[in-house]
C-alpha cells in the first residue's frame, strides 16, 4: 500500500478559492451549471433549424413583368430626341456597339435580327487569333468558350457573351458584323434579346435543336409563345424571368429532369405548372 499524499499549500489555497467563487456566483444568482447552459443553447439551435427547414415551393403562373423598351411603348419620361447616348470611351475607340439589338440611327434603316446586332468598327479590320479560332471550333467537344465583349452575342439564359462554335459562322469566325450568328437563335416575332439562345441552353433548357430552329423561319421564343397563348405553361426558365415571376430559379435542374424522363427543364417545369394549376 502506498502512502497517502498530503495536500500541498497550493491545493489547499486553490480549493478555498473554488469554494469562495462558488459562493459568490450563488449570491449573484449565477448558479446555472454548464450542462444547463448547454441544454439551453442546444434547444435554441434546434428551434432555429426547425424554422429554417426547407419547404417545397409551389409554382404559380404570374404575369411576367416587362419594361417599356421590350413592349416597344414609349415611356412618359422618355426624351423626345432619338440620339444614341455614347460614352467618351466608345467615341474615342475604333469599335462601337449599339445599345440594343434592334436600335438604328435612322427610321429608314432595316431592323436587324437579335443574332446580328449592329457593331460599328469605323473601318478597322479585326481578326481572331489562330489560338482563339481553334478553341472556338473545339467548343462543341469541350468547354472551349471564347469570350468577346464586342463581337460576341449574349445568350438570354447563360448570359455569356461568347463566340459560337459553328464552323460556317462568318460573324464569329471572320468577325463579319454584317452577317448573323448562326450559333444563336432569333425569334421571328419579337427579334429581341429574349429570343437569343446558344446551342447548349436551347438543348438543355428547352429541348430544341439548333439546326431545326434555323430551318424553321417561324420559330418563336418562349416569351412570344406565352403572349400569343399558344401554350400558357411553356414559359422561359431563365433566372431573370423566373425572378420577375416571383419564382425560385431552377438552377441545374437538367439532371433531375433527365432522371424523371423529361426532355428538358422547360418540359419539367411545364408539367409541374400544369399539375399545380387549380383550373
Amino acid at each position: 500500500m502506498g502512502r497517502l499524499r498530503v495536500k500541498s499549500d497550493y491545493e489547499t489555497l486553490r480549493n478555498a478559492r473554488i469554494v469562495e467563487n462558488q459562493a459568490r456566483l450563488a449570491s449573484l444568482g449565477l448558479h446555472k451549471t454548464i450542462s444547463e447552459l448547454r441544454s439551453i443553447v442546444s434547444s435554441a439551435k434546434s428551434e432555429k433549424t426547425q424554422l429554417r427547414k426547407w419547404q417545397k415551393k409551389d409554382y404559380e403562373i404570374t404575369p411576367l413583368r416587362r419594361s417599356n423598351r421590350l413592349k416597344r411603348t414609349p415611356a412618359a419620361s422618355t426624351c423626345t430626341s432619338n440620339f444614341l447616348r455614347r460614352s467618351s470611351r466608345l467615341r474615342g475607340s475604333d469599335i462601337g456597339e449599339e445599345n440594343g439589338s434592334n436600335s438604328s440611327s435612322g427610321e429608314g434603316e432595316e431592323k436587324r435580327p437579335a443574332n446580328a446586332p449592329l457593331v460599328k468598327t469605323y473601318g478597322a479590320r479585326h481578326q481572331l487569333s489562330p489560338k482563339d479560332s481553334a478553341r472556338r471550333c473545339r467548343r462543341k467537344e469541350g468547354r472551349g468558350c471564347v469570350y468577346n465583349s464586342v463581337f460576341g452575342i449574349c445568350c438570354h439564359f447563360c448570359r455569356q457573351k461568347t463566340l459560337c462554335a459553328e464552323e460556317d459562322c462568318k460573324r464569329c469566325g471572320n468577325l463579319d458584323v454584317n452577317q448573323p450568328c448562326i450559333g444563336k437563335t432569333d425569334c421571328s416575332v419579337c427579334h429581341s434579346s429574349n429570343g437569343v439562345l446558344c446551342r447548349a441552353c436551347l438543348k438543355l433548357r428547352y429541348g430544341e435543336e439548333l439546326e431545326e430552329v434555323r430551318e424553321n423561319k417561324e420559330w418563336m421564343c418562349p416569351h412570344c409563345i406565352e403572349e400569343k397563348g399558344i401554350n400558357p405553361y411553356w414559359i422561359c426558365n431563365s433566372s431573370i424571368c423566373l425572378k420577375n415571376r416571383r419564382m425560385a430559379p431552377t438552377g441545374i435542374a437538367i439532371y433531375r429532369a433527365l432522371e424523371l424522363g423529361y426532355k428538358s427543364v422547360a418540359h419539367l417545369l411545364m408539367d409541374e405548372l400544369q399539375r399545380r394549376d387549380p383550373s
